[in-house]
């Protein structure tokens, strides 16, 4: 768990702040990161304002291997996500020649400065390209830009996710017939003794069979082994429904 690659999402719209549009990407992006072995540390909703963006993409990219920005990347007023970003390291903003290269092709007499602003990107900004894509997938140092539509975002991400990939995480669920008052004791002394397992204990609604799920994970098999033998031992077995 020491070695495992960290992530940070940043989602920016004051649409989404005032309920307007429901959040989908960071879920999809947290689910998708996990599975590729990449821990998700926060996700943080923030405003389409040029000093707040800048200032929340350096926190996130000193503090995180990965951060994952959706939202506010378009020709309108409100996409300042790459002003933003400008801002927050110091670059200049300029037109990418690449991206200015794909517009002009895609909007050729339609072309105004209102396309033209979607070729403006951070100084220093790479993009990746492949034929037939209406727009490239941008990526700062280590902050990878995204629009907020989602299908577009998974799109994207689906393209570049391989190179996220490292060691799996492994899973184990438990399903409890009790509250959590019940084992929370015995929880806590497993947590105690198993620092390389996480764990988390989940209260689950409309079941018969099982009121909680407790779920275990680690990069390590054999660890995990230990922590849920350990657990399984504990608990009384009146409670345990199944084990997953």
């Amino acid at each position: 768990m020491r070695n495992t690659k960290t992530a940070g999402i940043i989602i920016i719209g004051n649409e989404i702040l005032s309920g307007k549009v429901r959040d989908s990407n960071s879920y999809f992006l947290a689910r998708e990161l996990r599975e590729l072995g990449v821990d998700v540390k926060r996700i943080i909703v923030i405003p389409d304002e040029i000093d707040i963006i800048g200032e929340t993409g350096l926190e996130f990219s000193n503090t995180y291997d990965y951060v994952f920005t959706s939202g506010g990347v378009g020709p309108t007023h409100d996409d300042v996500t790459m002003a933003g970003i400008a801002k927050g390291f110091g670059v200049t903003l300029s037109r990418h020649p690449e991206i200015e290269k794909i517009l002009c092709s895609r909007f050729d007499r339609t072309m105004n400065d209102a396309v033209l602003k979607m070729s403006e990107v951070p100084e220093g900004t790479e993009v990746f390209i492949r034929e037939g894509m209406r727009y490239p997938v941008i990526f700062f140092r280590n902050i990878f830009i995204f629009a907020g539509i989602p299908d577009y975002l998974r799109e994207k991400f689906t393209i570049i996710k391989e190179r996220f990939r490292s060691s799996t995480f492994h899973l184990k669920r438990v399903f409890l017939n009790g509250h959590e008052s019940e084992f929370a004791e015995l929880l806590e002394s497993v947590v105690m003794n198993n620092s390389e397992v996480n764990f988390g204990s989940y209260p689950i609604l409309g079941q018969t069979d099982y009121r909680v799920v407790v779920t275990a994970e680690s990069k390590s098999e054999q660890l995990l082994k230990k922590a849920m033998d350990e657990l399984l031992n504990i608990l009384p077995q009146t409670m345990l429904h199944k084990v997953e």
